[in-house]
């Protein structure tokens, strides 16, 4: 037989239009199909709610933790020790569900674990990961402030040494988790350099608000963090790392969780857009059979499946060991950029029921704006490509 008759066999599928289910591997299709379960079963029927009271789904902590994805890229201490690129997956069918429901995930495995994993001591790996990845324990990571946002070295929040404590000032904002977590990874100045510090909750002087009146990322909570002279002991200092190289490495495993985040919430408002246009009629038959519509839907599916093949590239390269931030940078830039072209392009389809959440177009454009700039701005990550091309730096 030949090879162009092989080809006219395989079944076209219009939500994986490149087969792109076909690179990847047992274990990651079998990743695939049990979060995309999970979240078909326990996120999607809830997360309209959720998002309307502006509440997180409570029961997502320890069920994330029964399914072995909180810090599932991480070895031992509890962890799967699973590949980059089965964690993306897991972060895509997360995000098709909500952004909210992958950003609690990311923070919670590529953050706060992440940190402790990768510069904490033994006894706080050993106190604080198997509780965090069983989801009986929620972090938080405290970088962004009010004055430092796309700009970590000019934050203000400080530590000194009072005998063998320490005396912890300053506050952060924006912070994912921060009012629910039982622990705090926070970056302060100190006189040796940027540190990491792990502050339990309830510790005398410190606070973390919740703070209100978001109309992006409403199933997720975000808090002000603030500390009065909070005093900790010298073992809440994180000793593997002492400048800003520790908070900027765990922000890029963050970002690269967005890559495949950004590619599910744009999978998921194509495929609200495609099956609404196929079953709304105008003019005595379906929209989808317009040209106008059908130019819409397969700028979508381009859109998705090349952000898809994108992040599947870049973990490929993670797991490789030599996946660079610029690579990352990149893959946030383009699949943030397609994925809100996408949930605006849905919207127009779905006409006026675009905005309720009926449908979850509009809500996943209103968090794609979130995620947009967090976790490095789209200006920022566009200055970090052009660095990368030029060998000029553009930033002041």
């Amino acid at each position: 037989m030949s090879a162009t008759a092989t080809a006219t066999t395989i079944s076209l599928d219009p939500l994986d239009f490149l087969n792109v289910r076909s690179l990847l591997s047992d274990e990651e299709r079998l990743v695939q199909e049990t979060v995309r379960n999970y979240v078909r079963d326990r996120v999607t029927p809830f997360i309209g709610a959720a998002y309307e009271a502006g509440e997180p789904l409570a029961h997502l902590p320890l069920e994330l933790g029964e399914l072995n994805l909180l810090g599932m890229h991480l070895e031992g201490y509890g962890c799967a020790g699973a590949s980059a690129v089965a964690y993306g997956i897991a972060c895509m069918e997360l995000e098709a569900g909500d952004s909210g429901v992958r950003s609690f995930c990311s923070v919670q495995g590529s953050l706060a674990m992440y940190a402790i994993w990768a510069f904490g001591s033994e006894e706080q790996k050993q106190r604080w990961l198997p509780e965090m990845a069983a989801g009986r324990a929620i972090g938080c990571f405290g970088l962004t402030e009010p004055d430092a946002g796309s700009n970590p070295a000019g934050m203000r929040t400080h530590a000194r040494r009072d005998g063998d404590d320490w005396i912890l000032n300053g506050s952060k904002m924006w912070i994912t988790n921060g009012s629910v977590a039982e622990i705090a990874v926070v970056w302060a100045r100190t006189d040796e350099g940027v540190r990491g510090f792990l502050v339990p909750a309830g510790t005398p002087g410190f606070a973390a608000p919740v703070m209100h009146g978001k109309l992006s990322l409403r199933a997720s909570i975000t808090s002000e963090l603030t500390f009065d002279d909070v005093r900790l002991p010298a073992d809440a200092v994180l000793p593997g790392v002492s400048s800003l190289r520790g908070p900027l490495s765990c922000l890029n495993e963050a970002r690269y969780g967005i890559v495949w985040g950004a590619a599910g919430a744009a999978r998921a408002c194509y495929e609200a857009a495609l099956d609404y246009s196929i079953n709304r009629k105008q003019f005595d038959k379906p929209i989808a059979g317009f040209q106008l519509t059908q130019k819409k839907l397969s700028e979508m599916a381009v859109a998705v499946n090349t952000s898809t093949l994108l992040a599947l590239h870049l973990g490929r390269l993670k797991d490789q060991g030599i996946l660079r931030t610029e690579h990352v940078s990149i893959g946030k830039m383009h699949n943030v950029r397609a994925a809100l072209e996408v949930a605006r392009s849905a919207r127009s389809v779905l006409g006026a029921n675009g905005i309720t959440l009926e449908y979850p177009v509009m809500r996943h454009a209103n968090n794609l704006e979130s995620v947009f700039t967090y976790e490095g701005t789209d200006e920022m990550h566009t200055l970090i490509v052009g660095q990368a091309v030029t060998g000029l730096s553009a930033f002041a």
